[in-house]
């Protein structure tokens, strides 16, 4: 996976690694920290931990957003400029439930005849700011700029 899809943060990474030795320990293979994390470089397609780490480590996250914080980004194909206004650590998985409330409606239809404005919405992301939901075109629902 070395450079190909969006790499989880720093902190994440040292989570799973966590995970991992402990897993391995329940199962009487006990390793260090250490070797957990050169493992987990590995499966993620890097040579060694200190790759993947540089790789990683020079992005920002959505953990690194705070309330009242501009954001700005895609909404259903859409732009939009706004503030965080909610937003929840859904229990350590990598994603998080963001309440946003954008500075100009964004009208969600994209036919002529009508239009429905949104100005406040709550969207489930990954750590990268993608929704996993996405449209029929394979779109991510919501994609915020970090």
């Amino acid at each position: 996976m070395g450079g190909h899809a969006p790499l989880p943060t720093i902190d994440s990474l040292k989570a799973q690694a966590k995970r991992l030795r402990g897993g391995l320990a329940a199962n009487g293979n006990e390793i260090s920290h250490g070797r957990a994390l050169e493992l987990l470089a590995q499966q993620y397609g890097f040579r060694d931990w200190n790759t993947l780490f540089a790789s990683a480590g020079n992005r920002r996250s959505v953990a690194d957003l705070r309330i009242g914080d501009t954001v700005k980004g895609r909404y259903l194909g859409q732009p939009f400029t706004g503030r965080l206004v909610g937003m929840q650590d859904l229990a350590s998985s990598g994603r998080f439930r963001l309440t946003l409330k954008f500075d100009e409606p964004v009208d969600v239809v994209t036919f002529k005849s009508f239009s429905a404005f949104r100005q406040r919405v709550t969207a489930t992301v990954y750590e990268t700011g993608r929704s996993a939901e996405a449209t029929s075109n394979g779109q991510p629902h919501i994609v915020i700029d970090l």
